[in-house]
């Protein structure tokens, strides 16, 4: 069910990625990358470490500025786009604080009145699964507990999309299932997600979309399914069938 803080006159997507290069130290890291980040099932932006995917997803977050090309929010709320997108990353930053003042600083730093916050962080943590641990220092969690909080405190701020980095490139099976989980839940909420994996098995069980990157280049984008089953260049090829194709 869409959730009703995502109101139906006002949007940020599409996102408009054209032409995009990105240079640093006289190296080409991204070169001529053009897509269209619209509304629906996650989009994963899958490829080998060193591809250039989360470079891509800073650009988009608006972390890096490109060297050519352009980013540009598209949809009728696109002025206010900043406000409605966040970014979780591989390794999370979280507070020396509880698990719900984690997610109740969240809040605070948008401005959300102090009864409302109440609200959200009860939601957010019965949602998550997180209410067990809400009186918890954010710092003693184990490393899935940690990815799940940072998920929540970035859900919390309701944002249309949502970008993950790696988001369970560290965590064992028992906890990359507990995040994923919670990955579905939130997309199944309304919020559009983007992340990144070199993992084939977790964009399978996760991707509606694929953006395949390889030597910072967009090599194929389109239908997971069809990618999977039937990807149209050399490097996909390879990398489905799991070779160190480089």
């Amino acid at each position: 069910m869409r959730p009703e803080y995502f109101p139906t006159d006002v949007g940020i997507l599409p996102l408009a990625v054209r032409s995009l290069g990105l240079r640093l130290d006289s190296a080409d890291l991204l070169t001529d990358i053009s897509f269209e980040l619209a509304a629906g099932s996650p989009t994963v932006l899958l490829g080998a470490n060193g591809a250039g995917k989360t470079l891509l997803l800073k650009l988009c977050h608006g972390l890096l500025r490109p060297s050519t090309g352009e980013i540009r929010w598209t949809g009728v709320d696109a002025a206010n786009a900043t406000g409605r997108q966040a970014m979780v990353f591989q390794r999370p930053v979280l507070l020396r604080r509880s698990v719900a003042a984690n997610i109740d600083y969240a809040l605070a730093t948008r401005g959300t009145p102090r009864a409302e916050r109440r609200s959200r962080v009860a939601q957010v943590l019965d949602e998550t699964g997180l209410t067990p641990l809400a009186k918890r220092p954010a710092r003693v969690l184990s490393g899935g507990e940690q990815q799940r909080l940072a998920l929540a405190r970035a859900w919390a701020l309701t944002p249309e999309v949502l970008f993950m980095d790696e988001p369970t490139a560290n965590l064992d099976p028992a906890a990359t299932r507990s995040v994923e989980n919670l990955i579905r839940h939130i997309a199944a909420a309304g919020t559009k997600i983007m992340l990144s994996t070199h993992d084939l098995a977790q964009a399978q069980r996760l991707a509606g979309e694929v953006l395949f990157l390889h030597r910072g280049q967009l090599v194929e984008r389109g239908d997971a399914q069809k990618f999977f089953t039937e990807p149209a260049s050399d490097a996909g090829r390879a990398f489905v069938r799991g070779e160190l194709w480089w």
